[in-house]
């Protein structure tokens, strides 16, 4: 008998590995809150050195290489989903995407649709 493996994929939208590791900032206070792992229209997945406060929202500045002009930053209102130790220094934290300027959401699809 041959185990079957299923897939419980639980994501509204695809997400796509950034090539990079940039590091997304607060843009209120320019503290970093971690690199960028992955990235889909609905949400984000980041490491870094903080575990946020359960459901914490965030307005964000995340740069995408690979556009037309090389990188561009956009602005994200993130909330907190989930956190989980990564290693003793660092924590995985998934964040939903609860706020995006039309423009910076066409340039969010235009770079998923390249990645």
């Amino acid at each position: 008998m041959t185990a079957q493996v299923i897939s419980l994929e639980q994501r509204r939208a695809p997400r796509k590995r950034a090539a990079a590791s940039p590091l997304v900032t607060d843009a209120i206070n320019a503290r970093p809150l971690g690199h960028l792992c992955n990235l889909s229209a609905s949400g984000v997945l980041l490491v870094g050195p903080d575990r946020p406060r359960s459901e914490a929202v965030f307005q964000v500045r995340l740069p995408l290489a690979g556009g037309p002009g090389g990188t561009t930053a956009i602005e994200l209102g993130l909330q907190e989903q989930w956190h989980q130790a990564a290693n003793a220094d660092q924590v995985w934290v998934g964040y939903r995407i609860i706020a995006i300027a039309p423009q910076d959401a066409l340039t969010l699809v235009q770079w998923l649709q390249r990645a």
